[in-house]
C-alpha cells in the first residue's frame, strides 16, 4: 500500500516541495496514513457532498468492476452525490487495471488532498477492496465510519427450506452458509463477527446452533426440553442471553457462551417473551412479552431485577435491535403495518423510520449505525432492504427469488 502526499489537481499529481517533504517523513517512518485524514468536507445531517469521478481511469475489466462498486458505495453511504464531469466539491482521481489500484480524493475548493493510496488487486478480491477503499474515503472525507465492507447474515428460501446466507453490504457475493433441509432463523452474530448463533429445527425441535464463521465448525450450544431460541451473545463474548421454556412458558436466560446453569431473569408465569438484544456495554438487555396483554419492549438489568417497560405507541412492538449508538430499532405495529421505528432509551423518544404500502419488520444497525437493514413485504414477497434513518429512500438488497429475512449485520472488527 501507497500513500500519496501532496496538491492534486483532477489530472493528476504534483510533486509539491511539501509533497517531497512528505514522503521523506514516510521514509523516515514519521507521517502514519492518519496525518492525511484530517482534510474533512463538514457536512450537516442529510446534507451530501457533490463528488466527481469522470477523470477516474478504469484500465481494463477488473478496473471496470472496481470503479463501479467504489462508486455504487459512495453513493450508498448517503454522504455522496455524482456531480457533473468537471464539477462538484470533491475529485475521485487515479486508476485501476492491471492488478493494481490508485485512488485519490481531493478538495476542489482547497486543493488539498483528502484520500489518496495504492493497493495491489488480485482478481478475485476486487470487489472486496472497492468496500474498503470507499469505507476509507468514507471516513477521510466525513470522519464518520462507512458500512460497505460489512456483511449481512440472513434468512432465506430460494431452495425450498429455511436456511442461512451471507452477503455482502451491497447485497452481492451471496452465499448459502447451512444445508440442512430444515428451518433456520433467527440469526445473530457474535463479537468481532467470527461466531453466528441461530435456532434450527435439525433435529427436529428448536435449539441453538454456534458456527465458527472462519472453519465453518458447528455445534449445538442449547438443547434444553421445549423452546430454545433467540440467542443473543453478549458484547464481550462470554455469555449468551436466550428464550428458553424448559421450566413451562418461554422465559429469557442468560448463560456462559460455552456451558454451565442457564440463569433466569424473568419471572412471567402467563407471558411469553422473545428476542433479546444486549446493550452496547453488556448491562441490560432489551426483549419482547407480552405480560401486559401484547407484545412491547421491556428492558431488564443482566442480573436481573424489575423489568422497565419501554414502548407504549403500537399495538405491538418486536424485534429489537440496540445499536452502538445507544439507539434501539425496532418493528411496530400501527394502523396494520409494521413500520420500524427508532427510540431512545433514555428519554423514550421514537421516530418512525418507514411508512407506506408496505410492512418492515426485523431491523439491524449497520457498522455506521445511519442505515438499517430489514425485511420489506409487498404482496406476500419479501425482501432485504436498506434503509437510511437520514431519508434517503429504501434500497433492495436482495434481488433473487424466494423469499428473504432476519438480516443481521455483523458487528465491526
Amino acid at each position: 500500500m501507497e500513500i500519496f502526499c501532496g496538491i492534486f489537481t483532477e489530472h493528476g499529481i504534483f510533486r509539491s516541495a511539501r509533497g517531497a517533504l512528505c514522503l521523506a517523513l514516510l521514509a523516515a517512518g514519521c507521517l502514519t496514513e492518519s496525518s492525511w485524514a484530517q482534510v474533512r468536507v463538514v457536512k450537516g445531517a442529510g446534507q451530501k457532498t457533490s463528488i466527481d469521478w469522470s477523470a477516474y481511469q478504469a484500465l481494463d475489466a477488473d478496473g471496470q468492476l472496481f470503479l463501479k462498486v467504489l462508486t455504487d458505495d459512495l453513493i450508498r453511504s448517503g454522504w455522496f452525490a455524482r456531480a457533473p464531469a468537471g464539477s462538484g466539491e470533491l475529485a475521485l482521481t487515479g486508476e485501476a487495471g492491471g492488478r493494481s489500484v490508485q485512488a485519490v480524493v481531493f478538495n476542489r475548493g482547497t486543493r488539498q488532498q483528502v484520500y489518496g493510496k495504492r493497493f495491489p488487486m488480485e482478481p478475485n478480491q476486487v470487489r472486496r477492496l472497492a468496500h474498503v477503499v470507499a469505507d476509507e474515503i468514507v471516513l477521510a472525507v466525513t470522519g464518520r465510519r462507512g458500512m460497505a465492507s460489512g456483511r449481512i447474515a440472513l434468512v432465506g428460501n430460494r431452495t425450498g427450506r429455511k436456511e442461512l446466507y451471507l452477503m455482502d453490504a451491497d447485497g452481492q457475493n451471496l452465499v448459502q452458509l447451512t444445508r440442512d433441509q430444515s428451518i433456520n432463523i433467527a440469526p445473530n452474530w457474535g463479537p468481532g463477527g467470527r461466531k453466528l448463533v441461530y435456532t434450527s429445527y435439525l433435529k427436529g425441535f428448536p435449539d441453538i446452533y454456534l458456527i465458527e464463521l472462519a472453519t465453518g465448525a458447528r455445534r449445538r450450544i442449547s438443547h434444553y426440553s421445549g423452546l430454545n431460541t433467540g440467542g443473543a451473545i453478549s458484547p464481550d463474548g462470554r455469555q449468551i442471553a436466550m428464550i428458553l421454556s424448559k421450566d413451562g412458558n418461554p422465559e429469557l436466560y442468560i448463560r456462559d457462551l460455552e456451558g454451565g446453569k442457564p440463569i433466569r431473569l424473568t419471572q412471567t408465569l402467563r407471558a411469553a417473551e422473545a428476542s433479546p438484544s444486549w446493550s452496547p456495554d453488556g448491562r441490560e438487555i432489551v426483549y419482547v412479552s407480552d405480560q401486559a396483554g401484547s407484545p412491547q419492549l421491556y428492558i431488564i438489568g443482566r442480573d436481573g431485577g424489575p423489568p422497565r417497560r419501554l414502548t407504549a405507541r403500537g399495538s405491538q412492538n418486536v424485534a429489537p435491535d440496540w445499536g452502538s449508538n445507544n439507539l434501539i430499532a425496532y418493528a411496530s405495529l400501527f394502523g396494520g403495518r409494521w413500520s420500524v421505528c427508532v427510540i431512545d432509551p433514555r428519554s423514550g423518544e421514537v421516530r418512525q423510520i418507514t411508512g407506506g404500502e408496505a410492512d418492515y419488520e426485523d431491523p439491524s444497525w449497520a457498522p455506521n449505525q445511519r442505515h438499517l437493514a430489514a425485511a420489506r413485504s409487498i404482496r406476500y414477497e419479501s425482501k432485504v432492504v436498506l434503509l437510511d434513518t437520514m431519508g434517503d429512500p429504501p434500497l433492495v438488497l436482495t434481488d433473487y427469488p424466494g423469499d428473504w429475512s432476519s438480516p443481521v449485520w455483523a458487528p465491526g472488527q
